[in-house]
Order: structure tokens, then C-alpha cells, then sequence
């Protein structure tokens, strides 16, 4: 399975799952079944009932799921994995083209309603019900960060929060789809030093003569990473009821394919 881990992957896992932690309570826990448990949850969309035994009882697990879910850890989890030693630690990473991409995510209805969908970055839009993961990655396709929405939002409102988040570095360009074809945005990225390489719609009056389409051509690895991400059908299928509990999945994911990349450089 091309989401399996290696024992190396795993210690590199521990090592960012521990440094992310809260340091009160949890002793005595094995931490290794609980994350092989939350990442076999998540690849085969199953009900937390449904885990297999050898993972212990499924109630302690999702108890602590949901636990650190609210305190950000597995977040923490992505950005601590994004930097797991000197590899990661090129000095002309952070300068790298900026690639990002916002899929849609179809929710899954049906079960008893707590609290509403509002405030869980739920939306109808003409693709159906569900949320978009605004993603942001470096060129090779590693994801950065991330921002959900309703699935009724619009891509180029979100161009300016894309360029905020995730590493304090300021990459050398940002590429994006039609999406994200506004002049606002265009301005908004060189007023931060970032060359945007956005394509022009049919219906553009006076668009430039030159185009790089060379370097545009590397917006692919963000459909990849986007392929790996929907590998995980709890994530392709939207299928946590709260946006906290489905931003934790993502992070947790992201934080797996930067720990993978580390040993196929």
C-alpha cells in the first residue's frame, strides 16, 4: 500500500508526535498503536467501532483523537514533521515557487446533528455539498499548509490568506490556477516580493504577451500531492462531522508524506 510507513518513517513520526504533545498526562500510552490506528482509520474509512482489536479499545481512541484534535497537536504534528533534520533544512527550499490548489471534498450526510453545520466549513455549491481544502505546497509538492472553506467559497478570495500562512518565508513565485485570475491578486503577491505566475482567462482584456509556461508546468505536483491526499477516504470523503476533527486528519496526513519524503530524496 503506497500509504505504508517504514519502521524509520515511524520513529520520525514518534519523534514529531512527542515533541508535539502536551507533556501532562498521557504517560504510560503507546503511542505507535494509537498512530497506526488513526492512520488505518483513516485510509479505509471505517467506523471507529470497526477497528480491529489489535489497535485496543476503539472508545480510548477516538476519546483521544478528539482530545488532541482541539489543542492543535496534530497541526503541530505537520509543522514539526515538515522539519525533520538536515535535509529538510535546504537554505533555497523556502525560496522556491509556491504551488497551491483547492479540491473539493463531498461531505457525508446522515446521522444525528450536533450543533449544526455552522462554523464547520461546510457549503453547497454547484459540485455538491462539502468543503474545499485550500492547499498550499513548495515546488516539489510537499504540502506547507492549508485552509478550509464552504464549498461555496470563492478560490480567489482566498489568494491573500494562502500567501500568509504556513513557513515565515517568502518564496520566489506562487503558482495558481484561473481560480485565482484577479488583477487585486496579482498585486498582492508582488507587494510581498512574490512573482505570481497565474494564467489569464479567455475573457482578459490586454493580457501580457509573455506567459512562463515552463514554470508552470510544475503546478502538476500539486495535483499529485492532491492524488496522495484522497488516498486517505476519510479525507476524500469529508467524512468527520467538525472541521476541527477534519483539519486534524489533514495535518496528520500532510505530516506522513513529508515524513516519507525523507528517505526517497
Amino acid at each position: 500500500m503506497l500509504t505504508r510507513l517504514t519502521e524509520r518513517d515511524w520513529d520520525l513520526v514518534l519523534d514529531a508526535f512527542r515533541a508535539a504533545r502536551s507533556r501532562r498526562g498521557d504517560r504510560g500510552r503507546d503511542d505507535r498503536r494509537f498512530l497506526e490506528a488513526l492512520r488505518y482509520f483513516a485510509v479505509h474509512n471505517i467506523t471507529w467501532r470497526a477497528l480491529p482489536a489489535e489497535f485496543g479499545n476503539w472508545n480510548s481512541i477516538w476519546k483521544r483523537f478528539w482530545r488532541l484534535s482541539r489543542t492543535g497537536t496534530f497541526e503541530a504534528v505537520g509543522r514539526s514533521a515538515s522539519n525533520p533534520g538536515p535535509r529538510r533544512a535546504e537554505p533555497d527550499r523556502a525560496s522556491r515557487a509556491d504551488v497551491r490548489q483547492h479540491p473539493h471534498s463531498r461531505a457525508r450526510l446522515g446521522g444525528r446533528r450536533q450543533g449544526g453545520q455552522q462554523g464547520q466549513a461546510l457549503g453547497r455549491s454547484r459540485g455538491g455539498f462539502g468543503t474545499k481544502v485550500h492547499l498550499k505546497c513548495d515546488f516539489e509538492g510537499l504540502p506547507l499548509d492549508f485552509h478550509l472553506t464552504g464549498g461555496e467559497a470563492s478560490d480567489s478570495r482566498q489568494f491573500e490568506i494562502l500567501l500568509d500562512i504556513g513557513p515565515d518565508a517568502t518564496p520566489r513565485a506562487v503558482m495558481t490556477d484561473k481560480g485565482s485570475d484577479a488583477q487585486a491578486n496579482r498585486d498582492a503577491a508582488r507587494r510581498r516580493g512574490i512573482r505570481p505566475v497565474i494564467p489569464h482567462r479567455r475573457n482578459t482584456k490586454d493580457p501580457p504577451h509573455f506567459f512562463p509556461k515552463c514554470l508552470y508546468r510544475g503546478r502538476a505536483r500539486i495535483e499529485q500531492t492532491i492524488g496522495r491526499l484522497k488516498r486517505f477516504k476519510r479525507i476524500a470523503l469529508r467524512c468527520e462531522k467538525t472541521a476541527k476533527n477534519f483539519a486534524a486528519l489533514i495535518a496528520f496526513a500532510c505530516g506522513l508524506f513529508w515524513v516519507k519524503s525523507v528517505h526517497t530524496a
